[in-house]
């Protein structure tokens, strides 16, 4: 039998979502199993599987030890690079300025050396996080960007900021501004893009359609013409959705894909500037709204805007030094 006292970072969760992280090993049947049983007890007492725990509840619960995931004595995010660059820190959140090449969460082809990872290290050698004081929360990412995309990330330092910033970015109420170089010039210095966007799970592309077909979803962003030269754009978009390969798709089948994208761009573009393998592309400015989003911690933060510290692509963009390579010239 082990006991688990309910902290603050555990509050809020029904007893069978936490039961899942603090017995990872326990199957989800036996685990249903042992709740109508009352061999999972919330405060000495029967409780119901959508019961909601509470600071200071005592959870117990009388199943085998073997379902208990074994304490560790070194973690395995103590590999990771120390390299991190923090745009912003408070005492709930950090605003991670990832570069690209950087996976935001392991994958199938690699576990280790994952922004994720480097946030529990950074957070651990700070003393702002212990996991063996945690029943169940770890640091967590509220939103992601491709590993050949850079821009800002959101991370929860606490369960209360994560729910909060799972919510505001749920209901759009994070603004996030993007910067590109498109090769070619779209038609208009500003406007909208929008249609609808089918994602292959197999090739993990996306295509872009003026017509709603099964599965598609819609697909909606604006933009602004910062800046043309050599038969490039440089552009500032702002995602009205948050769609897979959103920004990448919708400016190439615009007729303006984005230098240096292996998937949708265009190779001759691509080679006359070094063979780039990273769209240039970069999530750049955040702001955060909480017009719609009960902020409770984080209600400081309202109208707040973080910005990156160096877009890496901008300075060759404005020394001239990027090349067209026979994009679309004008519009």
């Amino acid at each position: 039998m082990r006991s688990f006292e309910i902290g603050a970072n555990d509050a809020g969760q029904r007893l069978d979502k936490f039961t899942a992280k603090a017995a990872p090993l326990l199957p989800q049947s036996l685990m249903y199993k042992y709740i109508r049983l009352k061999r999972i007890k919330v405060n000495s007492k029967r409780a119901e599987i959508s019961t909601r725990l509470s600071a200071g509840d005592v959870v117990d619960m009388y199943i085998d030890d073997s379902f208990f995931a074994p304490r560790e004595d070194r973690y395995d995010f103590m590999t990771e690079s120390k390299n991190l660059d923090v745009a912003y820190e408070d005492g709930n959140i950090l605003v991670l300025d990832k570069k690209p090449g950087l996976l935001c969460h392991p994958d199938a082809g690699q576990y280790s050396d994952t922004l994720i990872g480097r946030v529990k290290r950074y957070l651990y050698e700070k003393g702002e996080y212990d996991p063996a004081a945690e029943n169940s929360f770890v640091p967590a990412l509220a939103n992601r960007i491709d590993r050949n995309t850079g821009g800002l990330v959101l991370a929860a330092k606490n369960a209360a900021a994560l729910r909060v910033l799972n919510e505001a970015i749920r209901v759009r109420d994070v603004k996030k501004l993007y910067l590109c170089v498109t090769v070619g010039v779209p038609k208009k210095k500003e406007g909208i893009l929008a249609g609808y966007i089918t994602k292959d799970e197999k090739s993990n592309t996306v295509s872009v359609s003026g017509k709603r077909e099964d599965g598609a979803k819609t697909a909606k962003l604006s933009y602004r013409v910062l800046d043309s030269k050599n038969g490039l754009s440089l552009v500032e978009v702002d995602l009205l959705t948050g769609r897979t390969h959103q920004i990448r798709a919708q400016f190439a089948g615009a007729g303006t894909p984005l230098l240096g994208d292996g998937k949708y761009g265009r190779n001759e573009a691509n080679k006359a500037n070094g063979g780039y393998r990273k769209q240039l592309l970069y999530s750049y400015s955040l702001t955060f709204l909480f017009e719609k989003t009960e902020a409770g911690p984080l209600s400081y933060l309202a109208g707040k805007t973080v910005t990156a510290g160096d877009v890496w692509f901008v300075k060759a963009f404005n020394d001239g030094t990027l090349k067209g390579g026979g994009g679309r010239k004008n519009g």
